[in-house]
């Protein structure tokens, strides 16, 4: 093996048809690169993978009981965080203003 060239490794994998439970994602950033999420119930794992074209350049494989994680990761990553205005109120306080007739009452 030459290491001091390029070394790309295939480990040939190619397309394979999807699971029946699975997607697949299309990324914004490369125009033939895709994430495809499967699920494996030979050996209870969910897989996702990381294809450009037919090349399958990465995978991780999680167990079942991993996915929420991965979800409030996803998910954390979306949410601004919260923050507390200067007042100290919470931030979704809604000030209530009594309706006309109560305060003339």
């Amino acid at each position: 093996m030459d290491i001091g060239g390029a070394f790309v490794a295939h480990w040939g994998m190619g397309v394979t048809p999807l699971p029946r439970r699975g997607g697949v994602l299309s990324g914004r950033d490369a125009a033939a690169r895709m994430l495809r999420v499967s699920y494996h119930p030979d050996v209870a794992r969910v897989v996702l993978s990381i294809w450009d074209h037919d090349v399958c350049m990465a995978t991780l494989r999680l167990a079942p009981e991993d996915v929420p994680e991965l979800v409030r990761g996803l998910t954390a990553a979306l949410v601004p965080p919260v923050t507390r205005p200067a007042n100290g109120s919470s931030p979704m306080a809604i000030p209530i203003t009594p309706p006309p007739s109560a305060a003339t009452a």
